[in-house]
């Protein structure tokens, strides 16, 4: 159990009536259930802690790391998170850690672990439950890197957060959910990724390349804002947050800066803005506009999702071809084929 940070680890100091967080070795005082559990629950606290807000790549990289080095001594590992950015590092770790055949769940809360309505309890518990449940044949029944949270299981890259006064903070709003816990847990074992080899080493791929800019299409946006995002020098790709199923401005001004973006080797990539759906250059004649100025559509991606694995493939090439041939492709489940 590795804990980053976050609402999940505090509790209130009686004498500040302050939030403070708790020491985590002493998780079995917090959270008695855990006592039930017939194996051994180990704990890494991240120092210092980091608040969701604050979360940089630097922290999935010491993440994979770390799971990579503790990888043989365990049979899963769930990462304490805050909620603002899991979306994001779930994302990532998904790209980073290749060769996954074990369990890694991310969750977290929405109230403190140490007030009396917490979701965080139960959050953990299924948690900590899921990441140790194996099959008959002994492997891990979901070696994905998941966010778990009020009682379902969903893949990681596939989540975004879409509430922040409700327990029921994320969503998955284009894949199923890989499990629900109610009175059982139930598996939907069909839609859970398998290894190919369960026996391959665990890869840790921590080179990440973060020149990446989001632009977001909006009614009067001007050309100097697009140009800016799109040309500047320290941008390798553009993710083009659209309308509907992947349309935009069809005016010349805004056509001539995705071609000349194009042909200074940037990678752009279309991504709905919509919460459901899909992008589709086919459909109408705005998006066909943006596939022949050459983006790539994104599918049924989120945006944290596309983020994180463009930082992953910019990490690993400098080839713009290579890069634009495999963001098309479904790598780790994070997009429909």
């Amino acid at each position: 159990m590795i804990y980053t940070g976050g609402t999940i680890g505090m509790k209130q100091d009686p004498m500040k009536q302050a939030l403070t967080p708790f020491d985590f070795s002493q998780i079995l005082q917090e959270v008695p259930e855990m006592r039930k559990f017939a194996f051994r629950i180990d704990s890494f606290t991240f120092d210092p802690l980091i608040d969701s807000s604050d979360v940089e790549p630097s922290l999935w990289q010491r993440l994979a790391t770390l799971i990579r080095d503790r990888y043989d001594d365990y049979d899963g590992f769930v990462v304490l998170h805050g909620t603002d950015t899991m979306s994001y590092s779930a994302s990532a770790l998904s790209f980073m850690i290749g060769n996954l055949t074990k369990p890694i769940i991310f969750t977290g809360s929405q109230l403190p672990i140490g007030v009396p309505r917490t979701d965080g309890k139960e959050n953990l518990v299924s948690a900590v439950e899921i990441a140790s449940a194996k099959d008959f044949d002994g492997h891990a029944m979901v070696p994905e890197v998941c966010v778990f949270f009020d009682s379902l299981l969903m893949r990681g890259n596939r989540t975004t957060k879409v509430n922040a006064e409700n327990f029921s903070a994320f969503r998955s709003p284009n894949f199923p959910a890989l499990a629900q816990a109610g009175v059982n847990i139930k598996y939907n074992s069909s839609l859970i990724r398998k290894p190919g080899d369960w026996d391959a080493g665990i890869v840790a791929n921590t080179a990440l390349d973060t020149s990446v800019s989001i632009l977001k299409i909006h009614p009067g946006i001007t050309p100097g804002v697009v140009r800016d995002i799109l040309l500047g020098e320290g941008t390798r790709a553009v993710i083009l947050e659209t309308y509907g199923s992947g349309n935009a401005p069809t005016k010349e001004w805004f056509l001539d800066i995705i071609r000349e973006a194009r042909e200074k080797g940037k990678i752009i990539v279309n991504v709905t803005q919509c919460l459901y759906g899909s992008v589709d250059m086919g459909l109408y004649a705005t998006g066909k506009a943006l596939k022949e100025a050459g983006v790539v559509s994104g599918s049924d991606i989120t945006t944290e999702s596309m983020l994180a694995k463009l930082f992953y493939l910019l990490g690993k090439s400098g080839d713009p071809d290579w890069i634009r041939d495999r963001v098309a492709k479904n790598l780790r489940g994070e997009m429909s084929n």
